[in-house]
């Protein structure tokens, strides 16, 4: 363990942890804007430094080890001073055209640059230095425009998706991020995951298909019905409707990771075309002769216990006049686990056949 001072204040944390993480054990927020818990640390930002008695220069807390009997200042009016400056030279070359309608939740970025006093509308850019919605991709949104350079959109690709479609490009003030040797998202082997949506800072990343969709009025955690891993995130809800997916950082098993699915299929819940009810073919109910062409073939709507009844009817009587092997049995990726399992021993061991398949095609 190592014993150190954080404001006046004796703190003892394990050899090897930041400055950063030995702050937030004692209550003490340090600004960040390039640090993720989830994310190698970069040190790029320099909104976290702080002041380390002994050392000549304000230091980064997110790379910087705890040493024994070091004395840390993490809000003296230098640092706050610096904190703001750096700000504002972020905004000198931050614009973003849709401030004023207020599209969304603040970012991690407009909250500090409030916190520090700064109006986020008089001190950005006066125009554009990129094109907004510069990509083709179908879910991502991109304006560079917001981009601060903090490479969390690189590091989330490359740490947690695998997928290195991010890198930065240039030099000095015309460093920005691009995709692949600067081509679009899908030619740079892009999965459309939404990793770096959700860890960009300052909204440079968005989902392109909330956008205008406006604030939600509540978040709904709910766990994704795509596949049996039991991925957690956050439904945007607003007026009824579901206008965004939010990954979140509680979720057990997924953290702020999800897949094109989880993130971006959700529009299938509000669809006019998606059946509430189960429905069968009219002749099924009303007796008569199955025919394409006269109204015994239309779908009509009933009761699950009626539906289920008349399934297990047409199940029994093709088995037992065809045998087995002419039923296939289709299970959905939407399932569980455990239901999947289920309908592996309902086709094996129940119907006696091993035609089995399921829907997991991404």
């Amino acid at each position: 363990m190592i014993n150190l001072k954080i404001n006046g204040q004796d703190v003892q944390v394990p050899e090897g942890t930041t400055v950063l993480k030995a702050a937030e054990q004692t209550g003490v927020t340090i600004p960040t804007l390039c640090e993720h818990a989830d994310l190698h640390p970069y040190g790029g930002c320099r909104m976290c430094v702080v002041d380390v008695k002994g050392w000549r220069t304000p230091m980064a807390s997110c790379t910087m080890p705890v040493n024994e009997g070091m004395e840390v200042e993490t809000h003296s009016p230098a640092i706050e001073k610096s904190r703001k400056t750096i700000l504002e030279l972020f905004m000198s070359n931050y614009h973003d055209s849709n401030y004023e309608n207020g599209q969304k939740e603040e970012t991690q970025f407009i909250r500090w640059v409030k916190h520090y006093g700064l109006d986020p509308q008089a001190s950005m850019a006066p125009i554009p230095r990129q094109q907004v919605n510069s990509d083709a991709n179908p879910f991502v949104w991109v304006d560079l425009n917001k981009c601060i350079q903090c490479t969390r959109c690189v590091r989330a690709c490359a740490e947690v998706q695998g997928r290195f479609v991010w890198s930065m490009a240039e030099r000095g003030f015309d460093t920005h991020p691009v995709a692949g040797a600067d081509t679009d998202m899908l030619d740079a082997r892009c999965e459309s995951c939404g990793a770096c949506v959700a860890y960009c800072p300052t909204g440079a990343l968005d989902n392109k298909m909330s956008m205008g969709a406006g604030k939600p009025d509540k978040l709904v955690r709910t766990t994704c019905t795509y596949c049996g891993v039991g991925c957690q995130f956050d439904f945007n809800v607003k007026d009824g409707k579901i206008i965004r997916v939010t990954s979140t950082e509680e979720a057990p098993v997924n953290g702020n990771h999800l897949c094109v699915k989880g993130r971006y299929g959700y529009d299938f819940v509000q669809h006019p075309d998606r059946l509430s009810k189960p429905k069968v073919r009219r002749y099924l109910l009303e007796g008569g002769e199955k025919s394409h062409h006269t109204s015994a073939w239309d779908w009509v709507e009933t009761e699950w216990d009626t539906a289920l009844d008349v399934a297990a009817k047409k199940l029994h009587s093709t088995r037992m006049e065809h045998g087995a092997d002419k039923i296939g049995v289709l299970t959905s990726a939407k399932c569980l686990n455990e239901e999947n399992y289920l309908m592996n021993k309902f086709a094996r061991q129940v119907i006696g056949t091993n035609n089995i398949d399921h829907c997991a095609r991404l």
